[in-house]
């Protein structure tokens, strides 16, 4: 005999069908008699992580000693994989960071400028656990990033149909990624323009009266739960305030922004018009993007979305980078791109340190950059693998989910395809205990049948690349 479970979407139903998703309660555990909590079941959830230009093979050698240093506290929980084999996703002719990024979670090369060739890991993934839909209340698959490089889809874009159709639009503004999440409300009756109007205040005014009730003095929860819930409301309203802008007047009845305003960096048509690229500081950078990380996070924290892709800069990304980047209160370098190259346009952006990129050279500035971008890869990763993210068998969302997190090339040279489109970093979390984690990995293997392993391992029976092509198992990786 069990008690009676709250469910997460049990609490928490808003007017018009909203749902506000909800972070772990101890009531949300079944219990026997004797009190003892059973095992829940966790979701099949399967993430791309991407970052632009990639890690040159030869840094990736030098560990956590190196530029993946800011992945060193989250060692125990990923796999990192090196001289991995993208080689067959080259296209003759076409630019090779786009091949690269096409690549990456589907390992199969472009099909044009707008598709990709074939399904990405995390579709095949939902397509094998959720055959006849997702449940009620999810965002299908969400698709977000901070980036501004748009020519070729799949530069930005990292989750894909197995026709090779994007699985769902960007989010590239966190306005945008909130209202995707968060602000869908499904308006009915007569009340409809009074619900408009509250949702114009804020996302949480139209579950107020709820969040009354399970916060107050008949709440079915107790203590330790209604603490834990209104710290959840709390963080949805602070991201909301952080996406809505900080300048703006509070709603006085409210505490939220009655009316969002633009972010303040470029995007769509206005981001990199010509591939010139673009000036943006360090702090203008980081800023928007961990407020994209943390939404995202937040959505899968919430359990409103289960699949999809996250983007920090685009393949080729051309940006002139500025600002003073320290690490751990130690400084790291000076970023200042276009002067350090003493050449402006798109010969004085980041970018270019990849296209210089010498073994036998120290390489700072590009260090600095690879640095820079594993630090913001960890910040979204430790969203998931903090206490608020431990889950009904006592290990955290990171650990549960496959996140596979990768990029576009080597080491940037298009003179040469094989030392560009191999040795391509990836790292992938447990999946629930099927992979190895702990280690760094010499996996000596194309990523086509990394990935093929990735999915075996998961329950998919469907497979990326060609259905004739005799898949070789990288058992290695498997736990």
């Amino acid at each position: 005999m069990s008690h009676h479970k709250i469910t997460r979407r049990s609490v928490l139903r808003g007017l018009g069908g909203i749902t506000v998703g909800l972070p772990l309660l101890e009531e949300m555990t079944v219990t026997d008699v004797l009190g003892a909590a059973a095992k829940q079941p966790i979701p099949a959830r399967a993430f791309n992580v991407f970052f632009g230009l990639g890690i040159p093979a030869p840094l990736q050698t030098e560990g956590f000693n190196g530029v993946l240093e800011p992945l060193k506290s989250l060692s125990e929980k990923l796999l990192i994989m090196r001289n991995v084999d993208q080689v067959r996703c080259d296209q003759s002719g076409i630019n090779a960071h786009f091949d690269g990024a096409s690549g990456a979670f589907t390992a199969t090369a472009p099909d044009g400028s707008a598709k990709s060739g074939g399904a990405s890991i995390d579709q095949l993934v939902r397509r094998a656990h959720y055959p006849n839909g997702l449940p009620k209340g999810l965002v299908p698959t969400l698709v977000a990033g901070t980036f501004f490089r748009r020519s070729r889809i799949s530069r930005y874009i990292h989750s894909y149909n197995p026709d090779g159709t994007i699985a769902a639009s960007m989010q590239e503004k966190p306005r945008d990624l909130f209202d995707r999440v968060f602000g869908t409300v499904n308006l009915t009756g007569n009340d409809k323009d009074e619900k408009r109007k509250r949702l114009k205040r804020s996302v949480l005014d139209a579950v107020v009266d709820q969040y009354q009730y399970y916060t107050g003095a008949n709440s079915p929860l107790g203590t330790t739960s209604k603490s834990r819930l209104r710290d959840h409301l709390d963080r949805i309203r602070e991201l909301e305030q952080r996406a809505f802008a900080k300048d703006h007047k509070l709603n006085q009845d409210s505490g939220i922004p009655p009316v969002p305003p633009k972010s303040l960096l470029k995007h769509e048509g206005k981001a990199d018009p010509g591939g010139q690229g673009i000036d943006i500081s360090l702090k203008e950078l980081t800023s928007e993007w961990r407020l994209m990380a943390e939404l995202y996070a937040l959505a899968i924290l919430t359990d409103r979305v289960r699949f999809g892709s996250l983007t920090f800069l685009a393949a080729g990304e051309r940006i002139r980078l500025t600002g003073d980047y320290q690490y751990e209160g130690r400084k790291i370098f000076t970023f200042d791109d276009a002067n350090q190259h003493n050449a402006s346009g798109d010969k004085g952006c980041s970018h270019e340190w990849w296209h210089k990129f010498n073994e036998k050279k120290d390489n700072e500035a590009l260090r600095a950059h690879a640095h820079m971008k594993m630090r913001e890869v960890a910040y979204f990763l430790d969203a998931l693998n903090d206490e608020g993210a431990i889950e009904g068998n006592g290990k955290t969302i990171l650990e549960n989910s496959l996140i596979t997190i990768s990029t576009e090339s080597g080491d940037g040279r298009h003179n040469d395809v094989r030392r560009e489109l191999s040795g391509v970093f990836h790292a992938i979390s447990g999946a629930g205990g099927r992979f190895k984690t702990g280690e760094i990995m010499d996996v000596n293997a194309e990523g086509i049948d990394v990935y093929n392993t990735m999915l075996d391992a998961v329950g998919s029976k469907e497979r990326l690349g060609p259905a004739k092509r005799d898949h070789r198992k990288i058992d290695n990786i498997r736990a």
